[in-house]
Parts: structure tokens; sequence; C-alpha cells
């Protein structure tokens, strides 16, 4: 979460050095590498919205939500935290805002790049007729595309705690509603709309029984 962040702030401070396409490229790049170096340990969820259409998806034992939440959130906090320290309080430390379009607009926005991205995690870390060992590679140049495309319009964040973080240790919580509703909702009609992409949602034998399983369940 800090390097994505963090790629951010260091525009800010430096000029000429990182723009968007480098701030995008830094959280594609960012959630690519956490796949790909703690899938197997934990399932790499470092977004509530995704660990909640695991849940809904039946790929996510419901139990297992509320640390995985606490802990994303802390994460993020902690990242945010650590930026603050590092530069100062002069960058917003990437607090995400919506652009020249309207919160309902923004809250749209937020909606369709969540259900999109969470299409993506369905196909390529649940269903044993994708490669599951390319889920990395996927959900990271998914992560980057839509950044690098909608970041100017809403901040493109697409995942609660990345907003929770820079917005509570910045103080800027005026639009924070936004970045919550919008990634959830998206969560939502994301499994909804792959379950019926994919003819309906998975049978019990079917449930998380990917080559990319370790990314939907923590192992026991």
């Amino acid at each position: 979460m800090a390097l994505g962040t963090g790629a951010f702030v260091v525009g800010q401070e430096y000029e000429g050095t990182i723009g968007p396409g480098g701030v995008a490229a830094a959280f594609g790049l960012t959630v690519a590498a956490v796949i790909f170096a703690v899938g197997h340990l934990s399932g790499a969820h470092i977004n509530p919205a995704v660990t909640l259409a695991f849940a809904l998806g039946r790929h996510f034992a419901w139990r297992d939500v509320p640390v995985y939440v606490v802990a994303q959130i802390a994460g993020a906090l902690a990242a945010s935290a650590s930026l603050l320290a590092l530069f100062g309080s002069g960058p917003d430390l990437g607090v995400t805002v919506p652009g020249d379009i309207s919160s309902i607009a923004a809250v749209v926005v937020e909606v369709g790049l969540t259900a999109f991205l969470v299409c993506v995690i369905l196909a390529v870390a649940t269903d044993t007729r994708a490669a599951g060992s390319m889920a990395a590679v996927a959900v990271g140049a998914t992560v980057g595309l839509e950044a690098l495309v909608f970041g100017p319009v809403t901040g493109a964040s697409m995942n609660p705690a990345r907003s929770i973080g820079p917005a509570v240790v910045s103080g800027e919580l005026g639009e924070l509603w936004i970045y919550l509703v919008g990634p959830l909702v998206g969560a939502a009609i994301g499994v909804l709309l792959y379950e019926y992409l994919r003819g309906g949602p998975p049978t019990r034998g079917e449930e998380a029984t990917s080559d990319a399983e370790s990314f939907t369940r923590p192992p026991r």
C-alpha cells in the first residue's frame, strides 16, 4: 500500500519524477508482487471489497472476513503513517477525491471499476477453467490499467482500505464515503456478474478449487 500511495507522494514532492502513469504502474505492480509473494500464505487479500466478494461468492469463510478487514485497514493506516513520518504533513498522502465530477458520479465510477476488478479476480482465482497461475499478472494489470485511465477521474481506489489510510491519517474525511460505498457495492455486483457469465454460482465441489486456491482462502 505504501508503495502505491508513496509513488503519488513522491510525484508531488519531486516534480517531474513520477507522473500519473507511474502512479498507476506502482499500484498495479504492488498488487502483483503481493499476490506472488504471499498469496500462498494468506491469500494476499489487501482489499476489503475483494474479501467481501470472495465471501459472497462462497470462496471464503465469513468468519474470517472481520479479521482480514481489520488487518487490511491497519496496514493501510500504517502505510500512510509511515509516509507522514517520512514526508511530513505537506503532501496529501494520496487521498482519493473526485476530479471534475459529482460525488454521485464518482460513486458510480467506483462501482463499475470494482465490479470489473472483481470479475477478473474471480475468473483467474476461483474458476478451474482459467489459468490460475497468472492471477497476479491479470489482477495487477487490471488495477494498473484502471488506475491509469480513471485515476484522474476518481482516484481509481477500488479499495476501501486504500482510501481509509490516507484519509484518516491526513484528516481529509469529507469524501471518504464515496470510496466505502462504491467499492463495496461494486464488489457485490461483480460477484453477481461473474456468476451470470460463468452460468451460475459454483457448486460445492467447485468452490475455491482452482490452481490459485491459495489466493482465495488462507491455509489451514
